[in-house]
């Protein structure tokens, strides 16, 4: 769940700067007509409209209405690695295994939660979408080699005991944040409320690395 070295926005005819107003206008409409309504009822016109241009115009910035919801995502994703990362949160993962975990999911949470209408059109057209689902699947694998390395630590130092291998852990953990987030932002049942939901997480994620319930004193100081 580290940050990733920052990629150029996908599917573009052309590259653009990010503060050019128009590709913002563009991407702002998306992400607001996703609110709204699914992706598929979503028109090149409706874009195109929503940011005030014609709809030549928007091809001179995305190729699609495809190459838009990539941008998206791929904002959304380094927003979320950003957040992850800042302060150092699995770097201090010893000084206190249960605030740091929590931490880190609830900036997850957070992210995804701000822009829950991008990530659910993305889980939507993923099926269909092979660019999606190959970009979804590199994060995927991004986060996971990241929580791989976080348990392998935990249980060199003693606090976690050894079990499961470390990845396939990582890998279950992981994939049980992506369905629990999206039933919640999708209320798509049964799914847990949205206030509850990194509590949930958070128990689940310290019962499975350390076999045992928010028990503070045996993960800090082990042994």
């Amino acid at each position: 769940m580290t940050s990733t070295a920052a990629t150029p926005p996908r599917g573009r005819r052309t590259a653009r700067s990010v503060g050019d107003d128009r590709e913002s206008a563009i991407l702002g409409t998306a992400e607001r007509l996703l609110a709204q309504r699914p992706f598929a009822d979503i028109s090149i016109d409706d874009l195109a409209r929503g940011a005030g241009i014609s709809r030549p115009t928007f091809y001179f910035y995305f190729s699609g209405k495809d190459a838009v919801l990539l941008t998206l995502l791929d904002r959304v994703i380094e927003e979320a690695n950003a957040n992850a990362v800042a302060g150092g949160v699995l770097d201090r993962l010893a000084e206190d295994p249960q605030t740091r975990w929590r931490e880190l999911i609830h900036r997850f949470h957070e992210t995804f939660g701000a822009h829950r209408a991008v990530v659910l059109a993305c889980a939507e057209v993923r099926g269909t979408n092979a660019e999606v689902r190959r970009l979804w699947a590199s994060v995927m694998e991004h986060w996971v080699q990241t929580t791989e390395a976080a348990i392998a630590a935990e249980r060199r130092r003693g606090a976690a005991p050894d079990g499961l291998p470390a990845r396939a852990l990582a890998i279950a953990l992981n994939s049980m944040n992506e369905r629990v987030w999206y039933a919640t932002f999708a209320g798509d049942g049964p799914a847990i409320a949205e206030q509850d939901v990194v509590d949930v997480l958070l128990d689940v994620w310290l019962a499975a690395i350390y076999r045992t319930r928010h028990s503070l004193t045996a993960m800090v100081e082990p042994g």
